[in-house]
Parts: structure tokens; sequence; C-alpha cells
């Protein structure tokens, strides 16, 4: 049984937990401990959530298995276009993966994106991420390729897309 929740300020120690955990198990075998680490210091870090989730620029989602929060995703309307969402992040504990709680979060952020009378959900995947394969199974499709700089390093992206 699973439960859904939009997070607020309170939740950010979770969503950290969350994030340092899922992030070990999926970026480990394709970039550098040093990367994941900045990375996590950097877009994870208790005031940069504090600051997304106050000032509304991100909407993050918990999704709780039996009042337990075990995944979360975060979405806005994209910088660029407003009229494209934008999937942020999406995590699961690597011990609920395979259990359709991602999907279930994507079509948790489909749903609201489409309430707010918005067509298309974009998002970035690290080309070397087994995600891909899932998010084309949800209806994604590569709409261009993306590096962009972090610090000293890159992120080696596919945007991919969905038609709502």
């Amino acid at each position: 049984m699973y439960t859904i929740k939009q997070a607020d300020v309170e939740d950010v120690e979770t969503i950290r937990q969350i994030a340092d955990a899922t992030w070990w198990h999926t970026y480990a075998p394709i970039i550098e401990r040093e990367q994941i680490e900045y990375m996590l210091q950097t877009m994870y870090s208790t005031e940069v959530l504090q600051n997304q989730i106050a000032s509304g620029s991100q909407t993050f989602l918990l999704l709780l298995e039996e009042g337990i929060p075990v995944a979360f995703a975060a979405y806005a309307p994209r910088d660029t276009n407003p009229d494209i969402y934008k999937l942020h992040k999406l995590y699961c504990l690597p011990s609920t993966q395979g259990k359709g709680y991602g999907k279930i979060l994507i079509n948790e952020v489909a749903a609201k994106t489409k309430e707010a009378g918005k067509n298309i959900l974009q998002l970035n995947v690290n080309k070397f991420n087994n995600a891909k394969s899932f998010y084309e199974k949800m209806g994604f499709v590569i709409a261009y390729e993306e590096d962009i700089p972090i610090g000293k390093y890159w992120m080696n992206d596919y945007v991919m897309q969905k038609d709502l």
C-alpha cells in the first residue's frame, strides 16, 4: 500500500536520505565518486532543497510505502519554456525498485502537468543510466542530447520527452 504527498520543508532530510542511497546505487557504475559527492552536495544540500520547496521553484512529491518514504519526484515548468514541464528528479530506494513506484510517480507528475494545461513532459537522463530504458517504456523518446557543466564535471544527458 502506498500514498503520495506533496513534500514540504520538513521533508528535506528524508529527500536527502533517499537521494544519497539512490545516487550511489545508480551512478557509481557510470561516474566518478568525486562527481557523485560533488553533485549530491550541490543539488541535494539542505539549503538548496529548502529553497526549491519554499519558493515553489520545484514541486516535490514523496511516495510512502505503508507510511515510510521510499521515493520522490520533483517537477516544474521548464525555465526556458513554461509550456513544457520538466521532471527534475525521480528516485526510488534501491530496495523498492521494480515495485512500480517510478511509474506511479511519473503518472502523477503527468497528471499534474495536464492539470496545469500543459501537454509535454521532459526529463534529463545520463546517457549511460539504465533508467533510460524505463523512461522509454513509459513513453518518453529522446528529443536531443545535452552536455551540462556542473563545477568541473559534465552531465552528459539525453533530454527525453513525452507528449501527454
